[in-house]
């Protein structure tokens, strides 16, 4: 007899596709030269990277760890040593099927983080350039498998103007929400609350494109500064949990700095960061915001922390097990979501150096005994809702 979870059309809502080579040199004006991000080889750390001119960016094999022969930070050294799931949508797809999950939410990986980089060039043209150039990929690859990728649209955030142009036109293309620095001020920029970047909320209200706040998206300072003698691995680990638990921040300005507020309707979520510490997060600033007297400050708030955030804030799991119960007790299911961060290094992702299980396993061995209607909101309903899958994206 077939499980509930198993009838269940499962939504993942944070994946990465592993950028190939030629993503830029294949569709930008070579008169850029090797400004244009591109791979080659470097020397000095034995793999294929990404660099901007002489500027090493990220490895290509770094965001492709699932499945891999060795423990993080070690990495497939080559394009060549990736398996086809990460960089191919029809092989996606099918390893989708053997998982039970229907569609995937697409974020980037070099777009994402290594934008100071990119802002480092000092051309707008071609950063503008690299950044359409990124949205118009990620169309094109999910059309390989139609129904089954939401892309997810970079922002050229340096220029607001440019922004609203680009949310404009990736809303056309059938992007299904846009992505946001955590931090905008470590750019140079305006702060996250700062009213400069209302004209960039009010659009993406109206043009209903739910606002994504992936983690690293921000100050990357956090990857700096660890003592070499902890080891590379327990490094490794401290810095993904410190990178986890900085959209606390992020969640606390979007309500104290009345974003929330002036923008009812419009869904924000943290992505990659887990739920199992929302509840705590969510109970102080409830009672900072009392013991504050933020209400006497700011009477036009009409609702505590906590209620902003049931009423449009959703947060992503994909490995915890009891964290995810703490928080559907305390906040119910409707601001949960599932995903599996495939094929990053803390993914759901079988393989011979990681302890995790395949996704469809451990959705059954963890959540299998829970209400049919809280699976069907945590694992499909609220995704389908927030980045209206199975709608057209453009009404």
């Amino acid at each position: 007899m077939a499980s509930v979870i198993s009838e269940i059309e499962i939504i993942d809502t944070d994946t990465h596709v592993v950028e190939p080579p030629d993503l830029w040199s294949s569709r930008l004006p070579a008169k850029w030269g090797d400004q244009i991000p591109h791979v080659r080889w470097d020397e000095q750390r034995a793999e294929e990277a990404w660099f901007i001119g002489g500027e090493r960016m990220a490895a290509v094999g770094g965001p492709a760890m699932a499945g891999w022969t060795e423990y993080p930070p070690h990495h497939p050294p080559r394009w060549s040593d990736i398996d086809p799931i990460m960089w191919d949508a029809a092989a996606r797809a099918r390893h989708m099927d053997t998982y039970g999950i229907k569609a995937q939410v697409l974020y980037p990986n070099v777009a994402l983080f290594d934008a100071q980089k990119l802002l480092d060039l000092k051309n707008a043209e071609l950063q503008l350039a690299t950044i359409r150039a990124y949205n118009d990929f990620q169309v094109e690859w999910g059309s390989a498998a139609p129904g089954r990728f939401v892309p997810m649209a970079s922002l050229p955030f340096w220029d607001l103007d440019e922004t609203l142009a680009e949310m404009a036109r990736c809303a056309e293309l059938g992007h299904g929400g846009i992505i946001f620095t955590q931090d905008p001020a470590n750019f140079g920029l305006p702060g996250l609350t700062d009213r400069h970047w209302d004209r960039m909320w009010a659009a993406a209200q109206e043009m209903r494109l739910p606002v994504n706040f992936h983690i690293a998206s921000g100050d990357l300072s956090i990857m700096q500064g660890h003592n070499p003698e902890n080891g590379e691995r327990a490094n490794y680990a401290s810095m993904g949990v410190s990178f986890f638990m900085g959209n606390a921040r992020t969640i606390a300005q979007l309500v104290t700095g009345g974003i929330c507020h002036r923008f009812p309707e419009l869904p924000f979520v943290s992505v990659e960061s887990g739920v199992g510490w929302i509840p705590y997060a969510l109970d102080a600033l409830d009672w900072q915001w009392k013991n504050c007297g933020v209400a006497l400050e700011h009477p036009e708030y009409d609702l505590l922390p906590s209620e902003y955030f049931r009423r449009q804030i959703y947060g992503c799991f994909w490995f915890e097990d009891h964290g995810v119960r703490y928080a559907l007790d305390r906040l119910g299911p409707d601001n949960i979501l599932y995903e599996t961060d495939f094929p990053h290094p803390t993914s759901m992702s079988p393989g011979p150096a990681t302890s995790a299980v395949a996704p469809n396993e451990y959705l059954e061995s963890t959540f299998g005994d829970l209400p049919e209607e809280t699976l069907r909101k945590i694992l499909h309903d609220n995704a389908a809702r927030i980045y209206r899958i199975g709608q057209d994206s453009r009404n």
